[in-house]
């Protein structure tokens, strides 16, 4: 593995390549992204992919990537010309792109300002509420769990995101009719250390699950686009995004192994089964 630091305007970003430049078999290198995850959450993945090169990267102000430009929130389109330049410093051409979480809405944003920087994009549970019947209701709701983390702290906020996104269907008057979540019951920490800075539960990372895709420039994308699921999400908010999303671009959603994580191990709490979603991820880019 080698690591690099490209500097742009209001970044400094950290990037790593597992494997040969140009790749030693010819096919393009596998670039695995996150959002607000860092490179580290793909380590199971880089392992089980030994045979190709892999790029991944920590996106601007998480992990070792350094923002210059004094902001703190995170917008798709900037992060996706975060992505598109670290495509073009690679400098072999069109990648094949693994999206997951805030991630494949990042890559989504990629697509429609540079449709030729990806041969097969697997779009993994994207976050985005445009595409479902209750947009309103689960902003709401994010709403409630962040005012949560602003009140309470870390553990409270958590256990509202929690309770958001384990909730099967769309939001009813009977989910905002439950009491707040006790921290404890998810077993986390009932004390508040102050910090008010987390992306996934302030409003730092609002701008990703609000993004609107560009449906008519994906569907006609030279992109192959896979949206994936997870077997265990298919009910709950990112899965019903994934499903959604699928079918607004005419295809169904791709079955994935395991849940929103599930490509990681255990170090990284709720463990996923990250080789058999190796195993579907390496079938379905073999497919292109």
């Amino acid at each position: 593995m080698t690591q690099h630091t490209l500097e742009l305007p209001g970044a400094e970003l950290v990037y790593d390549v597992h494997g040969p430049l140009p790749t030693a078999d010819g096919r393009p290198p596998l670039l695995m992204i996150g959002q607000p995850m860092d490179a580290s959450g793909f380590q199971a993945q880089v392992k089980l992919f030994d045979d190709r090169t892999v790029v991944t990267y920590d996106p601007r102000g998480l992990g070792r990537s350094r923002r210059t430009d004094g902001e703190v929130t995170n917008e798709p389109e900037a992060q996706s010309e975060d992505v598109h330049a670290i495509i073009e410093a690679l400098g072999v051409g069109p990648v094949d792109l693994f999206g997951s979480s805030g991630g494949a809405v990042t890559a989504l944003a990629l697509l429609t300002a540079h449709p030729d920087d990806v041969v097969t994009l697997v779009a993994h549970e994207p976050p985005i509420d445009a595409v479902l019947p209750d947009a309103d209701a689960v902003h709401r709701a994010r709403i409630a769990y962040t005012q949560l983390y602003q009140a309470r702290g870390w553990g409270a906020g958590m256990a509202g995101f929690i309770a958001l996104t384990a909730w099967e269907g769309e939001l009813t008057d009977e989910y905002f009719a439950q009491p707040a979540p006790d921290p404890a019951a998810f077993g986390l920490p009932t004390e508040d250390d102050g910090s008010r800075d987390d992306p996934l539960l302030s409003d730092r990372s609002w701008a990703v699950p609000l993004y609107t895709p560009d449906l008519d420039a994906l569907r006609a994308s030279p992109t192959r686009i896979v949206v994936a699921v997870g077997e265990e999400s298919l009910a709950v908010y990112t899965g019903r995004t994934a499903v959604a999303l699928a079918k607004e671009l005419g295809q169904e959603a791709t079955v994935f192994p395991s849940h929103h994580g599930g490509f990681m191990g255990g170090e990284f709490g709720y463990a996923g089964q990250p080789e058999a979603f190796a195993a579907k991820l390496r079938a379905v880019l073999d497919q292109s």
